[in-house]
């Protein structure tokens, strides 16, 4: 079972090491307008708040591409993700 979670991990992490900011937002779950601006970049200075959502497992190059499009389509934004914010 050990194994079969390892590989499960390592496939997500692959795939996901080649995706954009929305497919890995889409893929954690998160929804950029949950938050706002500053409410993400703290999340992003912290690893125990990364870790609760798995954001920790991404790569460098991932993590800053995920940061950038929650940023930019969070609620205070000028590009918000959900409709009428």
């Amino acid at each position: 079972m050990n194994l079969f979670k390892l590989l499960l991990l390592l496939f997500i992490t692959v795939t996901l090491s080649f995706a954009d900011g929305k497919d890995l937002a889409k893929s954690l779950k998160l929804d950029p307008s949950s938050k706002a601006i500053k409410q993400w970049e703290k999340i992003f200075e912290s690893g125990e708040k990364m870790g609760k959502m798995g954001i920790d497992k991404l790569s460098d190059a991932d993590k800053a591409e995920l940061k950038k499009y929650l940023t930019s389509h969070a609620a205070d934004s000028d590009h918000p993700a959900a409709a009428g914010i």
